[in-house]
This record gives C-alpha cells, structure tokens and sequence, in this order.
C-alpha cells in the first residue's frame, strides 16, 4: 500500500491542522493506521493510531484530548485533527501502515508516507 500525507503548514500557536492520509493500491480495511512525528534531534513518535475494522483507537498522553484520528472508508483516507497546536508540535508527521491493528512501536508498522511538514510559531 502506498501513502501520501499531506496538510501540513505554518500555523500559529493555539491553532488547529488537520493532516491526510491517503492510500493507494490497496484499502486501508485490513489495515491499522497510525500517525507519528519526528523533530529535528529527536527519536519518531508515536501520535495517535486506529485500527480500520473495529474501530480502536490509540494514543499518546502528549496529545490526548488535542488530537483526534479518524478515518474515512470512502475515500480511504485516515485523518489526524490537531487543536490547541504549540511549538513544540513543530516536527515532521507521518502516516503509516500495518496489518490488522494499530500499535505504538515504530517498528512494526512496514508502509510509510513521505512526511508533511507542521511549524508552529510562538
């Protein structure tokens, strides 16, 4: 499955983004997604990931109650809603894929987007 993330921007502080997903090539119905960020000197993180059947949603205690997943089955697309954004929300977001069911880890998920780029200003 390909995946090409986009939304990304200048936005400033206290403000909202919502970043896209979408896939390619195949559903994403057996599939679990998830959204990640990567800052400049620091480690990939995990943001926020669903898993498409059943509906489980996962995320990080850094964005709980700011961001929020979803996704839609006709246009295949998983989304990532960010409100109340600050700097240090300032990083690189990925979407990525794997079988069945969304985790944590960086490491299990085998399809990746290119990245779209958020900076947010103070």
């Amino acid at each position: 499955v390909q995946l090409q993330a986009c939304g990304g921007g200048l936005v400033q502080a206290g403000g909202s983004l919502r970043l896209s997903c979408a896939a390619s090539g195949r559903t994403f119905s057996r599939y679990g997604v998830g959204w990640f960020r990567q800052a400049p000197g620091k480690e990939r993180e995990f943001l926020a990931g669903v898993s498409w059947r059943g509906g489980n949603t996962l995320y990080a205690d850094s964005v709980k109650g700011r961001f929020a997943i979803s996704g839609d089955n006709g246009k295949n697309t998983v989304y990532l809603q960010m409100n109340s954004l600050k700097p240090e929300d300032t990083a690189v977001y990925y979407c990525a894929a794997r079988p069945l069911v969304t985790t944590t880890r960086v490491f299990d998920y085998e399809y990746w987007g290119q990245g779209t780029k958020v900076t947010v200003s103070s």
